[in-house]
């Protein structure tokens, strides 16, 4: 089963990595300090540990109080909302240039349907023999 991605948040004091590199609710840079340092500095700030990248050595970890981690939230959800959907569903009707008037009225309703969920459509006619 492929490791999935955790949601943004509070990684708590479940830390896998012995060194990390902090960074302080301001931004700036605290340096690399062991795992038992940066939790002893969010138990005294009363903050929370935040992994922020884990694809470097060492990984960066930054302290953020709730309120900063529900804004990056919701900032990463409305990102979300505004890029393209890659799961775009994409429907196809096919008919014969020969077909019957109810038919035809069918389909069509079929497809005002499927534009409407906002579905791209694609039409195929076929001539008839």
């Amino acid at each position: 089963e492929p490791k999935r991605k955790a949601a943004f948040g509070s990684v708590g004091r479940r830390i896998p990595y012995r060194i990390l590199h902090v960074i302080n609710q301001d931004g700036e840079s605290l340096g690399n300090m062991h795992r038992a340092e940066a939790l002893k500095l969010m138990d005294q700030h009363d903050l929370k540990l935040v992994l922020l990248r884990e694809n470097v050595e060492p990984p960066v970890y930054r302290l953020m109080t709730g309120q900063q981690i529900h804004e990056e939230q919701l900032k990463r959800a409305e990102k979300k909302k505004g890029s393209p959907k890659t799961g775009m569903v994409q429907k196809e009707l096919s008919f014969s240039s020969a077909i019957a008037k109810n038919d035809l009225e069918t389909k069509t309703k079929q497809i005002a349907q499927w534009i409407e969920k906002k579905h791209h459509v694609k039409v195929t006619i076929r001539q008839a023999k």
